[in-house]
């Protein structure tokens, strides 16, 4: 008889994504989880580092600190106020051909800027059409990552969110010496070049279908972009902190090698400055995520306390007194790793809470709405940074002001439930072991209505 069990269940499938009894916390996740430490280092990365070039742009455009901040302000603000449109888009078309055409986008960004003759061009080409590309890239990948993950999910999160820190730490001193070596224009271009790895990440992710996803692709922008979620109260009040939190987070993004050269420190010691924060950013992303994965504190306490941390860090960073150009910047150093860790533990559980917030199947709608709304004070804040900084003489006060934000948003987050609903597919329970002399049942085949050589899904 020429149906076999094997025969039967290796038919050919359709087309379609076959679904999986849940995220497999492994295997091509860990690729998955590879190309997102690649894509947050070639987008948060490259704009933590950025900063380092904005002296050189007020000097060369004759411009104020406020008018250059715009540059950097832009390209967050669009990166993060467009996201939704990138993980809508994935939810339509997939994740990996839209990080690609990110990618290509943001490559396209950095080299039209080279070229730029007004600081107009810069907000084009940095501004609109690189942050538009890092839209693209950045939440349908970790969105992505995500669904990979259960168990250590967190943990996985982490390990991709620590590509910022480890390309501000390689980023940093390559980019001053580029800047030393090249000027501005050279420096922009060659990271033209280098954003262009965001195409071959994207192509890495691999479509995952799991339980629960819609049938079809949402229809109507509500569902598109899912603002839906709003009506959750949980989601409602973890949006409003997060705003709130990103009107300061970003700060030193921008405006903290600026900060240490004003401090006294050298364009190299600056650079030291950010790679200090990068690296206490970087390892508190690990051992964070490991530390929210175990379940011994609930992830809105972890989430209200770091944040907390954060702004205490921020507040640290601005009352440092300032130095002589000799001087190798001790008390700047140590403000800078307390800031860097304390923020770096706050970032993977911004996305490692969405799951428990809006379950599994809304987490890369949610990833973008997040972005978007993180993007409200990625807009406002450096620039509110910039404009102090020119009335006052230093960034004391921008420091200050915006330290305050992050501290007012971990506040809020003090009314999220105390703890969430377990996204952890359930397990199965075991197959008792035979009796002695006893048979394992046999499985029950079940024939598709052509015969054994249909080409539909069979079930065995």
């Amino acid at each position: 008889m020429e149906t076999s069990l094997t025969g039967v269940c290796s038919l050919p499938q359709t087309a379609m994504t076959p679904k999986t009894a849940g995220p497999p916390d492994g295997g091509w996740g860990w690729v998955v989880a590879a190309s997102a430490f690649a894509v947050n280092g070639l987008s948060y990365g490259v704009l933590r580092s950025l900063g380092l070039a904005l002296p050189d742009l007020a000097e060369h455009f004759d411009r104020s600190a406020q008018d250059t901040a715009w540059v950097s302000a832009l390209a967050l603000a669009v990166q993060q106020a467009a996201s939704p449109v990138g993980s809508a888009l994935s939810t339509r078309w997939g994740a990996r051909p839209v990080v690609m055409v990110g990618g290509a986008l943001t490559s396209l960004g950095f080299i039209f800027s080279a070229f730029a003759q007004s600081l107009l061009h810069l907000y084009l080409g940095l501004g609109l059409l690189a942050g538009s590309g890092w839209a693209l890239a950045f939440a349908p990948t970790l969105g992505t990552l995500s669904r990979y993950f259960s168990r250590r999910r967190v943990l996985a999160v982490g390990l991709a969110l620590t590509g910022n820190g480890a390309s501000s730490l390689l980023l940093a001193p390559a980019l001053q010496l580029l800047l030393d070596t090249f000027g501005w224009r050279g420096a922009l271009l060659l990271l033209g070049a280098v954003t262009f790895h965001l195409t071959p990440c994207g192509a890495l992710l691999r479509p995952l279908a799991l339980p629960g996803d819609p049938s079809t692709p949402p229809r109507g922008p509500l569902a598109a972009f899912g603002l839906g979620l709003f009506k959750r109260r949980a989601f409602s009040v973890f949006a409003l902190g997060t705003a709130l939190i990103g009107g300061g987070y970003f700060i030193p993004y921008v405006h903290l090698a600026p900060h240490a050269l004003d401090r006294g420190l050298g364009g190299y010691g600056a650079a030291l400055v950010v790679a200090v924060a990068a690296v206490g950013d970087a390892g508190a992303r690990l051992v964070c995520g490991w530390l929210a994965d175990q379940g011994w504190v609930p992830l809105p306490r972890l989430l209200a306390v770091f944040g907390a941390l954060t702004g205490l860090g921020l507040l640290a960073v601005g009352l440092v007194p300032a130095v002589g150009r000799d001087s190798w910047g001790g008390p700047l150093l140590a403000a800078a790793g307390a800031y860097g860790l304390s923020a770096g533990s706050y970032a993977p559980l911004v996305f490692g809470v969405l799951p428990g917030l809006v379950g599994i199947g809304g987490v890369v709608q949610a990833t973008g709405l997040v972005m978007m709304l993180m993007s409200l004070g990625g807009l406002l804040g450096p620039p509110l940074s910039g404009f102090l900084r020119d009335e006052t003489g230093d960034f004391t006060a921008s420091f200050l002001v915006c330290s305050s934000f992050i501290l007012s948003g971990s506040f809020i987050y003090m009314g999220l439930p105390r703890a969430l609903p377990s996204c952890r597919p359930a397990s199965p329970p075991p197959t008792p072991p035979p009796e002695r002399g006893e048979l394992l049942p046999v499985p029950k085949v079940v024939l598709p209505p052509g015969g054994p050589h249909s080409t539909m899904d069979t079930t065995c």
